[in-house]
Parts: C-alpha cells; structure tokens; sequence
C-alpha cells in the first residue's frame, strides 16, 4: 500500500497531466491541505517535493508551489544572432528567442553589473590573454516575468569597449541593438562565434539565484565571438536552467568533400 504523501502527489500529479491543472497554476497552500484532511504537514511537503522532483510544479520562497509551464522557451541557435535583428533593430539575442517562443518580454527583464576583474584561466584562455589581465565582466541575469531564465556573464578586453555602453550598468540591453550593436559602431564587426554546451550539477549559489527546484541541472554555455580577421571580441559564460528551454538549431549540412573538388 503506498504511503499517503505518495497518493496525495499522484493525484495531484494526474490533474497536472490531464490539464484540470495548467501551467502557471498555483497548488493550495500546504497549511490548507492539512486543514481539509489531506495529511500532516510531513505528508504535504513529501507530496509537493515528489512533484518537484518529478518536473511538475517548482517550489519558490514567496510564490509557493506552482504548475511548470508545459512548453519550454525557445534558445536559437545561428537565428539568434542574426545582424538585422540587433544591427537593424532592437532585437538582441534573449528577445529573439522570446519573440522566436511567442512570448511577452520587457527588456528590463535583464539586470546586470559591470565591473573590471582579473581574468582566471577561463576568461584568459576564452579572449586570448594572459592570466590576470584586467577584463570587463557585465554578468546579466535575465528573467522571464518573475522567473530567472539564466545568467551570462561576457568578458572584453578593455580596450574594445572602454568608454562604450557596454560598461554601462543600467538594467537591460546596451542600449538599442545591444552589445553587438556597441561593437559594431566602434568598429568590431562580429562575424563568427563557437559555441560549447555541458550540462552539470547546479551550484548552490546557483540554485538560488535561478530558483532551480530540487535536482535540476544546469547548462554551462561558452561563447566565443569573433570578428572576420579572428580578432576575439567577446568570450561569454551562460548558467541556464535546464528545464526552461529548448535548444534549437538550423542550418546548412556542410558536405567538405564538394568544397573539396571547388578547391582544386
């Protein structure tokens, strides 16, 4: 016979799948269920934290226990650095993907600091200099309504974006276009960037500020752009919450052995 916390989260569980629950949805207070005979406290907090590890709801200081948005938000691949999006518009990289995902967005959704550091082995080997070279990080956390989507924390070489508003700290993009807008006006013109993705164990620092429920993993990002001549102008390192997107690529398959043949 199952215990009862395990009764009371699968039927919690079955008005989430067969929608009586939609996303967004918050569950009763856990003070309520005991009042209406639902369990002990133990019991109701075993039940939602099954919930939570089982993906279902998430589980926030302040917001209490609520149904997770079914459709995860959309991460672009090669789309979301398009140059008329951000040269041509204001479109940077996370609204794109909310436009991309048909999702409302504020562009002060993305908080951020800016500030000169050493660079450790990370960021030295990432923007090609030595190890504790005086960098700018602007480390933004972005948000979607009131829920942490990631972090991404980009480091320059302080002689590519001194004086620019890419060391500006006032929430939201840089200004209109964003940071590549900013390097593009000072003469950097991004052309390529690579691209390398890990999932791990969160931090516990990380739990925190992503809100992450118990057991989610995070994916690490690491972006390196460069301009056409190979000139590294930004190296970037992302913590997004692995649950609250859906990464999406698009793009040529490349056949090297016909650019072979072109070649000769």
């Amino acid at each position: 016979m199952a215990p009862k916390w395990r009764d009371l989260a699968d039927r919690f569980a079955e008005q989430i799948k067969s929608g009586q629950l939609s996303p967004g949805a918050q569950l009763p207070q856990i003070r309520e269920l005991v009042e209406a005979g639902e369990g002990s406290k133990e019991t109701v907090h075993k039940a939602y934290k099954a919930l939570e590890a089982e993906g279902l709801v998430t589980s926030t200081r302040g917001h209490g226990t609520v149904v997770r948005p079914r459709v995860a938000l959309k991460r672009l691949g090669i789309a979301r650095y398009d140059k008329a999006k951000w040269r041509d518009g204001d479109e940077v990289a996370f609204i794109a993907d909310r436009v991309a995902s048909g999702r409302a967005y504020n562009r002060n959704e993305q908080t951020q600091t800016v500030s000169r550091v050493e660079a450790d082995d990370l960021v030295a080997e990432g923007l090609g200099v030595p190890v504790g070279s005086e960098v700018y990080a602007r480390a933004r956390l972005v948000k979607e309504g009131v829920q942490p989507t990631h972090t991404l924390t980009s480091y320059y070489r302080p002689e590519h974006v001194e004086g620019t508003r890419i060391v500006d700290p006032t929430p939201g993009p840089a200004g209109r276009g964003g940071g590549y807008r900013v390097l593009y006006d000072a003469g950097y013109e991004i052309d390529h960037m690579r691209e390398a993705l890990f999932a791990r164990v969160p931090t516990t620092d990380e739990v925190q500020l992503l809100q992450l429920p118990a057991g989610e993993p995070v994916v690490e990002l690491h972006r390196t752009t460069y301009t056409a001549e190979g000139t590294v102008v930004e190296f970037a390192v992302g913590i997004h919450a692995a649950s609250r997107f859906a990464w999406e690529y698009d793009f040529k398959v490349p056949d090297s052995a016909q650019d072979k043949k072109g070649q000769e």
